[in-house]
């Protein structure tokens, strides 16, 4: 492996006679063959190398991460000393992931574990009755867990159990949310995620009674906010601004296709496989998130265009079943945040004015867009996957170049 990497041959000899080089280079192997690209190879067996010098790796014994912690702040401290970096902080970072990722690679790092009945146990079994008995959806979950385990780090750092917690710690911890800049619809969705964890803390006897009925969050009004998207020029022009040819063009054009015309959630386009595009029949199955069930649409020609264009010519070759992956090694499904950075990257260099820069803004300017052409409720519901048309009744309210021409009328005939 040491061969491949490197050209020079006291290059390869320095890391062939170094400590540990069977574990390095076996190691080596295992990224490569999850598509690490070779720049980030050569980086990572230098690296390794710095590391088996620091850190007395032994097959036999488990080494601890504050072994590895201390070798990463000896490195980070002889790197600023030689002016090899401008601080402390990405040295020691990278130390760190890299040792503990080669360490469990090997089986030799000593991994942590909470004792039973500790506050990850606790908030894991919270998770658990939320999914397996109130059937709450895996965004849901992800959200609740959210909001309680960022609780629990930031309010509980000197308390050893929940069972201390009083009200005035989390009011306190809700203000200090809103003082850092959330909007009252997130303390509101942290605040009903701490009731509900809070309730079943009771049932389980975790905490003392009563503390549930303390939590309150910032009163809201129901839709008090309308939802906002782009206007479909602007639409097509974002659209238009990912035309080009290279890897990223075609694979945002896809997205950005899928997102406005179908008016898909994010998650529900990080979920398309390559086995829910029927290419015969010219259909795709789109697993809607919050209906649970899986829908067919038809396969528009626009954007089957754009995403063979983007199978052949931009999706790297990986293991993965995912439609859209990362464009650079390692290669991996797109993240919650990358769907975002597409759609608010270009939004952005457009200058498009929008209150949300996220992919749901181009669900609700496909919503106004299917309102502006005249189709029913039941059809937009139908088309955006909703349960029903009471959630869908709520794109009536945003016509507003609707309002405007009734505003206009000349009604002097009526009085």
């Amino acid at each position: 492996m040491f061969e491949v990497l490197f050209i020079y041959p006291k290059v390869v000899a320095r890391h062939q006679r170094g400590p540990s080089a069977d574990a390095r280079e076996q190691y080596l192997a295992h990224c490569a063959s999850y598509g690490a690209a070779h720049a980030t190879l050569r980086r990572f067996a230098n690296l390794l190398l710095v590391i088996a010098d620091r850190i007395d790796v032994d097959l036999r014994k488990t080494i601890s991460l504050a072994e590895v912690e201390a070798a990463a702040d000896s490195w980070s401290r002889y790197q600023r000393r030689r002016g090899r970096a401008h601080g402390r902080r990405w040295s020691r970072l990278l130390f760190v992931q890299v040792a503990t990722a080669w360490l469990r690679f090997l089986g030799c790092l000593e991994e942590t574990c909470d004792e039973p009945g500790g506050l990850a146990d606790q908030v894991d079994e919270f998770i658990a009755h939320l999914r397996d008995e109130r059937g709450l959806s895996e965004n849901t979950l992800r959200d609740r867990r959210w909001h309680v385990e960022r609780f629990l780090q930031t309010s509980l750092v000197s308390k050893s159990s929940i069972a201390h917690v009083t009200a005035e710690d989390i009011d306190d911890f809700l203000s200090r949310q809103g003082k850092q800049g959330w909007r009252r619809v997130s303390v509101a969705s942290s605040s009903t995620a701490l009731r509900s964890f809070f309730r079943y803390a009771e049932i389980r006897q975790w905490c003392p009674a009563g503390i549930v009925t303390t939590i309150s969050g910032p009163c809201l009004f129901k839709e008090e906010g309308l939802p906002a998207g782009p206007v479909w020029e602007d639409v097509q022009r974002l659209i238009t601004s990912a035309s080009g040819t290279d890897p990223r063009s075609l694979r945002d054009r896809a997205i950005l296709m899928l997102l406005a015309i179908y008016g898909m959630r994010s998650g529900e386009v990080r979920k398309l496989r390559l086995e829910d595009l029927d290419w015969t029949r010219e259909v795709i199955r789109v697993e809607r998130s919050k209906q649970r069930r899986i829908q067919d649409y038809p396969l528009v020609t626009s954007v089957g265009e754009a995403i063979l264009q983007y199978l052949r010519h931009a999706r790297p070759l990986c293991t993965y079943r995912e439609l859209f992956v990362t464009l650079k090694a390692p290669f991996r499904p797109l993240s919650p945040s990358a769907m975002y950075h597409v759609v608010s990257s270009r939004i952005e260099t457009l200058a498009i004015r929008v209150p949300r820069h996220g992919p749901h803004c181009l669900r609700h300017a496909c919503a106004g867009h299917l309102v502006a052409a005249g189709l029913s409720l039941k059809e937009i519901g139908d088309h955006l996957g909703h349960r029903s048309a009471y959630a869908t009744r709520i794109y009536t309210k945003v016509d507003l170049a609707g309002l405007r021409e009734v505003a206009d009328f000349d009604l002097r005939g009526l009085s």
